[in-house]
């Protein structure tokens, strides 16, 4: 997605989604993103996570770069491509982007790129934590992702 600061300065936000628990696990604000950035943020969750088998993707430049195949390949996941024009592909992204940008992109005006990154985290809590979904049993993402949690080995 993107966005401008209060004085017109454009920024992309990359964010990204546990399709099952619907957990909002990254959401970033930068000038732009590429595939090296996309490759090591993805590194850095699965440090935290589990690895995913596959992940939903755009057509973007970010996506589609030859550092984030190599990640992907590497790692043994599958890169799943939307087809243009079909939204509906990765309707549970589009869904929460939505969701992102009327309540925390046109709720507020950014005053810089860390005042951005502060007000998206923010919501990203308040997401994660308040916000129950009715797909999760009324649970809120992260009470469902502990609920559904494997025991980590002794």
């Amino acid at each position: 997605m993107s966005d401008a600061l209060g004085n017109g300065q454009r920024f992309r936000v990359l964010t990204i989604v546990d399709d099952f628990s619907r957990e909002s696990v990254y959401i970033g604000v930068g000038s732009h993103f590429r595939g090296i950035q996309v490759a090591e943020i993805l590194a850095g969750l699965v440090r935290r996570r589990s690895i995913p088998q596959k992940i939903r993707v755009d057509n973007g430049p970010e996506f589609t770069s030859l550092a984030l195949d190599q990640w992907a390949y590497w790692n043994n996941v599958q890169l799943v491509f939307s087809r243009p024009a079909t939204p509906t592909d990765n309707a549970h992204i589009e869904s929460f982007n939505a969701r992102v940008r009327k309540e925390c992109l046109k709720a507020h005006w950014f005053e810089s790129i860390p005042d951005a990154r502060a007000k998206l985290r923010a919501w990203q809590q308040q997401y994660n934590e308040e916000h129950p979904h009715s797909a999760l049993g009324y649970l809120t993402p992260n009470a469902f992702a502990q609920k559904h949690a494997k025991p980590s080995p002794e």
